[in-house]
């Protein structure tokens, strides 16, 4: 009989956890929608920028690769090194300069398996902005990392505000060393050539990329995460 009772428990739990695993909206609503906008639109103002605390998740479909969204979201590491609104998270340092002040940032939540799952479903569904992106306007190349970096650094001057690897690059936006795992093409090669149809008041600046070199950037991503597979 005491099987019996241990064993319906362990049923009841399982149940209890696979309803919490398919319910990913449910959680997004309730745990997510305080520091991230669901529904839309991009703030249209530099104080609604400003109040941002987290990135806008509702063309998140469009933008993230599942297979690194589930996995991510259950060991959350910082993508952008000062925060989603750099000035917040400077502070001056000994030399008079400015580095990040690592006591105001938060660290993201994370996640178990089983919501992960649910979650990365629910945010799949999501994707507002479809207008903006081609299906298959990438196609895959190869591109030599010296050729990658003069275009990034020299040519475009991306270096200033990314890491193109720990440590090595700007601070102020999101590194790019993991764009590769983490962002679908289609939609990054739409960002790129006019970041501001996406996010008008972001800080990215339109530098008018045309389709070849929005081709090199993205292979160039794609060598910098598979190096920093390796």
């Amino acid at each position: 009989m005491t099987h019996i009772k241990y064993l319906v428990a362990a049923v009841m739990l399982a149940g209890a956890n696979i309803a919490g695993a398919e319910d990913g909206a449910a959680i997004l609503q309730g745990q997510c929608a305080s520091c991230h906008n669901l529904t839309g639109p991009a703030p249209a103002t530099l104080q609604e920028l400003w109040n941002r605390k987290g990135p806008d998740l509702f063309y998140a479909g469009l933008k993230y690769k599942a297979a690194w969204m589930e996995v991510w979201l259950q060991k959350p590491e910082r993508i952008r090194p000062a925060g989603m609104f750099y000035p917040d998270h400077v502070k001056s340092d000994a030399e008079g300069g400015d580095e990040i002040d690592d006591s105001t940032l938060v660290a993201h939540p994370a996640l178990p398996a089983p919501e992960a799952k649910a979650v990365t479903a629910a945010l799949m569904e999501l994707k507002g902005k479809a207008e903006l992106v081609t299906a298959g306007a990438y196609t895959p190349g190869t591109l030599s990392r010296s050729s990658g970096e003069m275009l990034f650094d020299k040519f475009k001057g991306c270096l200033a505000c990314h890491e193109i690897e720990p440590g090595y690059g700007g601070l102020s936006g999101p590194e790019v060393y993991t764009a590769g795992q983490r962002l679908q093409e289609d939609w990054l090669a739409s960002y790129l050539r006019d970041p501001h149809a996406w996010d008008p008041k972001v800080f990215m600046p339109n530098k008018h990329i045309n389709e070849t070199d929005t081709r090199k950037f993205i292979d160039y991503f794609h060598l910098l995460s598979e190096e920093g597979a390796k």
